[in-house]
């Protein structure tokens, strides 16, 4: 069964779509783990290199799954046909 090219392209748009709700997750994260940071240094002022870089590899590493999430949509948009 072959499908129209129109309906190809319509899917892969909406997944493409689908696939950014995937950025939430790192916004939310990114969000909460500066709120612990700026709470962290709030309570030890002495250890803000510390919490600083801690909070920076955290948020890099919870960013990739949006930077995924973003490949996957262009791959699709762009590749749909």
């Amino acid at each position: 069964m072959e499908f129209n090219q129109y309906f190809v392209q319509g899917m892969a748009l909406l997944g493409a779509g689908i696939s950014m709700i995937g950025g939430l997750g790192p916004g939310i994260g990114e969000g909460i783990a500066a709120s612990k940071a700026c709470e962290a240094v709030g309570k030890n002022p002495e250890a803000i290199g510390d919490i600083r870089s801690i909070m920076v590899l955290g948020i890099a590493l919870s960013e990739t799954t949006g930077i995924y999430s973003l490949v996957i949509s262009l791959i699709l948009i762009f590749l749909k046909g």
